[in-house]
């Protein structure tokens, strides 16, 4: 599989919600393939309008890069050996919230971006998405 159905990605959405109502907060869901295009997004009800395109480039992020946002954040501080990476790719965001999403092969195939409230919950709900 190169990439997860519509239907998949519903599935997933319906996961992140659950959790995100679990923990109280309102979210903005996006999930996006291997190259980093939207299959899918949601916006409950309430979440911060300001969030969504935090949301996108997540995903976006964690897709093109094959690993969690946040690990990028971590080498990407000044000094660091990808500073301001942030500024490629039309914009990515180098905080928690995004993960990709591999097949049984360990190959990405999509990528999930959660944003809306702290970067500790919008992790919280990628993983519970994903889980």
């Amino acid at each position: 599989m190169n990439t997860l159905t519509l239907e998949q990605t519903k599935q997933i959405i319906i996961k992140a919600i659950h959790k995100a109502e679990q923990l109280n907060i309102r979210v903005n869901i996006a999930i996006v393939d291997s190259a980093g295009y939207l299959i899918n997004f949601q916006r409950m009800d309430g979440a911060l309008l300001g969030a969504i395109d935090i949301a996108l480039k997540k995903a976006k992020t964690a897709a093109l890069f094959a690993k969690p946002c946040h690990l990028l954040g971590e080498k990407s501080q000044p000094g660091g050996a990808l500073y301001q990476i942030e500024q490629s790719n039309n914009g990515l965001i180098t905080f928690a919230g995004g993960l990709p999403i591999n097949n049984a092969n360990g190959e990405v195939i999509a990528a999930v971006g959660v944003s809306g409230s702290t970067i500790e919950n919008d992790l919280a709900v990628a993983q519970a998405a994903i889980a």
